[in-house]
């Protein structure tokens, strides 16, 4: 098995860089590249997670567990840089009481004019890493957007900046004719409005008429995500109730993984390789959809293998016993490189985690 798609480095494209706030405009450095999106989260405070991006521009804010429209804070997030990012003082990403995760995607740096779809987008898109950042006015009917990937999306989060809105979210596995919300523990539900039953193609993804995801006059941003082997996987699967947890295939060694229960009234969770332990189990858990600090809780641990991850707990958010689970995860390395160089899974620690 090999992989010919240029992804053997998966930093290049996705990286996790840990930090200590100060208070004091800075630079964060050791990403490795410029990122385009850069969501923000405090792990020992309870702020909000903060979301960024290079086409809506630096200091123009969004909070994933919040239905707050876009602000300018202007001591937040405020340029985007060759090997990172520079922040203000703003607690919300720069407290000096708390240590702060920040999570790095490589769209396509400059955004361009789009018109594959019915509406007019603006497109900042990698076709190598499948990932683009649009952002399109609403028109309240139903319509297309141009996302640029040169393939299907698997999965797209769409946020109203304009107004006051809940997130949405199409996920391939549970359908055009369902949405989730991202900023919401409730369980997916049927809708027409969200994605006019009509599954995203090569070029475009297909609106409704709800306001959240296109309201008239509405600006609004989508990230959209195509599946990429060896480095990107959106996915589902169905929990075990069990201590020895369900195992899910990824064909990658996981760098960040996002689960949400689909069937069930619960937040969304979230691990990466950075925070934490540097072996299995991986614990410390942060959720999209809340304010909370860092959880260590043995219930939600979980291992990165070679090729997947596999739940050490039984916690109702990531693996009740037949419960229905989507997730989105990203690659540390490739299960098998284009030069033929296998991976391994993080090491197993039998020292004690408390």
């Amino acid at each position: 098995m090999s992989y010919t798609n240029g992804l053997d480095k998966p930093t290049d494209y996705f990286n996790t860089v840990l930090y200590s706030g100060n208070a004091t405009a800075r630079s964060i450095t050791g990403i490795g590249f410029q990122p385009d999106w850069v969501w923000i989260k405090g792990r020992t405070t309870a702020y909000n997670n903060t979301l960024f991006d290079s086409v809506r521009g630096a200091t123009k804010r969004l909070y994933s567990n919040g239905t707050d429209a876009e602000s300018t804070q202007t001591v937040t997030l405020t340029s985007f840089d060759s090997d990172g990012f520079s922040l203000g003082n703003n607690a919300s990403v720069n407290s000096a009481t708390s240590t702060f995760a920040s999570w790095n995607w490589l769209a396509g740096g400059s955004a361009s004019s789009n018109t594959d779809g019915s509406i007019t987008s603006t497109v900042s898109a990698n076709t190598t890493a499948g990932f683009s950042i649009v952002s399109y006015t609403g028109t309240s009917a139903n319509a297309t957007v141009g996302h640029g990937l040169g393939t299907a999306p698997s999965m797209i989060i769409v946020k109203n900046r304009s107004i006051v809105e809940n997130w949405e979210v199409y996920h391939q596995t549970l359908g055009n004719g369902t949405s989730i919300r991202l900023n919401k523990t409730d369980a997916s539900f049927s809708t027409s409005g969200r994605w006019n039953n009509t599954s995203p193609t090569s070029s475009v993804f297909s609106l409704g008429t709800a306001t959240v995801v296109n309201g008239s006059g509405n600006n609004l941003i989508a990230y959209c995500f195509a599946e990429k082997k060896g480095y990107s996987k959106f996915g589902s699967y169905t929990g075990n109730g069990n201590a020895d947890g369900t195992f899910v295939y990824t064909g990658f060694k996981p760098a960040f993984v996002i689960t949400k229960r689909t069937d069930g009234t619960v937040d969304w969770y979230m691990f990466d390789n950075k925070r934490q332990n540097s072996f299995n189990v991986v614990n410390g858990m942060l959720r999209p959809s809340a304010t909370s600090v860092e959880l260590d809780d043995s219930s939600v641990y979980v291992d990165f293998l070679s090729n997947g991850f596999k739940w050490r707990g039984n916690n109702a958010g990531n693996n009740t016993s037949n419960g229905s689970y989507i997730y989105m995860a990203f690659a540390e390395s490739p299960f098998v490189t284009s030069k033929g160089i296998p991976t391994t899974a993080r090491w197993l620690c039998s020292c004690s985690l408390t």
